[in-house]
């Protein structure tokens, strides 16, 4: 019989959100068995719990969101929290944070596993409970290209593909892993944008704690003198460097499928809102926070 596991301590955390720019502290501990996945906001008042569920999402774009019980209570920003502890196969968690947004640190699940890692890890008096996959599964949004499947596997598998017409940095490219125990493949690949994408992003509310130290930065189009000029201006930088892979940031790709890498990592994360471990074979073409989350819904609907 395998035992449900929580953490061994806590871990405190300390960042920017992503998307609110919002500066958050943030603290994982131990919690009992069948209790799973829950969020805490400290800073409001009656400190009200938000369970990650995967019906509690209100909000996919370039991230996903949680809401409570009360309308304006959310948690942003949740998915690589979550594939760190589903990754490494934590099974009940309280999360505390006294803002509306997980820090992004450094746009990977990196410093979550490190944490994690040097707190340890606890076996439970409780038997793990999981969902299994015993028939095919498929979500499709055929406008989109995008198409989520999961097939009957005595394990957890997943591949990701991805392509963005038009783009000369990511036009094809697919990730793998056969078991969790290669998740160090994902662990630490950084979230990404698209140059073009930005002030986009920032009219519509977002990125407003972005930076090249959280974030791959693509540039698809060639710039002009003036344009990287003005660019390092924006960015507070004597100059910007733009790698032969298309990244503006000062470090390049540390893989050179890293995006399709990350696109897994956020997978296994916006899973984990299922509730248990997933026993099956997840393949996943073109797909986003939004088509995981329901992706996700549909899978407790058939296999819970």
């Amino acid at each position: 019989m395998e035992k449900q596991t929580t953490l061994g301590g806590e871990a405190t955390f300390n960042g920017k959100g992503l998307h609110t720019g919002v500066v958050v502290t943030l603290t994982i501990k131990p919690a009992a068995a069948n209790f799973g996945y829950q969020f805490k906001r400290i800073d409001v008042e009656g400190t009200p719990m938000i369970k990650a569920d995967a019906n509690r999402v209100s909000f996919t774009q370039r991230g996903t969101v949680l809401t409570g019980d009360a309308e304006n209570v959310r948690i942003s920003t949740i998915e690589h929290l979550m594939s760190a502890l589903r990754a490494l196969r934590i099974d009940n968690c309280l999360i505390e944070l006294n803002g509306p947004e997980v820090p992004i640190l450094d746009g990977s699940a990196k410093p979550f596993v490190d944490a994690i890692k040097q707190i340890g890890i606890v076996e439970q008096d409780a038997e793990r409970q999981y969902m299994v996959i015993t028939h095919k599964a498929v979500y499709e949004e055929p406008e989109k290209g995008i198409r989520i499947i999961a097939l009957p596997e005595d394990y957890f598998a997943a591949q990701v593909n991805i392509a963005f017409d038009g783009s000369r940095c990511l036009a094809n490219q697919y990730a793998l892993i056969e078991s969790l125990d290669e998740y160090e493949q994902v662990y630490d690949c950084r979230t990404f944008v698209f140059l073009r994408e930005i002030q986009m992003l920032l009219q519509a509310g977002l990125i407003k704690g972005g930076d090249l130290e959280n974030a791959i930065v693509f540039v698809d189009e060639d710039l002009t003198t003036e344009q990287r000029q003005q660019l390092a201006q924006q960015l507070g930088k004597a100059d910007v460097t733009i790698h032969r892979s298309g990244v503006l940031n000062e470090h390049d790709l540390k893989y050179a499928n890293e995006a399709a890498r990350h696109k897994l990592l956020d997978l296994i994360g916006d899973l984990a809102l299922v509730g248990k471990p997933i026993k099956g074979r997840i393949i996943a073409t073109r797909s986003g926070h939004g088509s995981n989350t329901a992706f996700a819904r549909q899978l407790m609907k058939e296999f819970n």
